[in-house]
């Protein structure tokens, strides 16, 4: 499969997205974290691009190979913190809002919130939006994986 572009952005559309990748990263998330939101949200979104990135990404961040390939079964491993775990679960809660899926819940909310500040809920949702874009983008262009932006 070829791609179908080879940039789908202007400098313009390249600095506002940096604007809000720099909103991201200055909510107070550890970038590894960042990171492994990425990779879940890219795996329910069969985005092997940024899955590719996000991989990359956590393992620049001090990553372990153990932790990665478990990210897509958070569930039922002991790999994860408490705090992960809700991130993990508001990612996939609000990534999932297809065909009636219950979208964030009460309790999904109020297990994040119990674990992170305003800000770095901010930052966390910032980053689930921004990661579902790039996977719409990716899938509509055909992008391959291999690159790390």
């Amino acid at each position: 499969m070829e791609p179908r572009m080879k940039s789908i952005g202007s400098p313009e559309v390249s600095a506002g997205i940096g604007q809000l990748l720099k909103a991201v990263h200055s909510g107070g998330v550890e970038p590894r974290l960042l990171s492994m939101i990425h990779l879940r949200v890219s795996q329910i979104n069969s985005c092997a691009p940024c899955a590719y990135s996000a991989i990359a990404s956590a393992k620049k961040a001090g990553e372990t190979d153990e932790r990665l390939h478990a990210v897509a079964t958070w569930r039922e491993t002991p790999f994860f913190t408490d705090e992960e775990r809700a991130a993990f679960a508001l990612a996939e809660a609000a990534t999932r809002i297809q065909d009636n899926a219950p979208g964030v819940t009460d309790p999904v909310w109020d297990a994040a919130a119990d674990h992170f500040s305003e800000a770095q809920l901010s930052a966390i949702i910032l980053e689930i939006g921004l990661t579902n874009m790039f996977n719409r983008i990716n899938h509509t262009t055909r992008e391959q994986a291999g690159k790390t932006w």
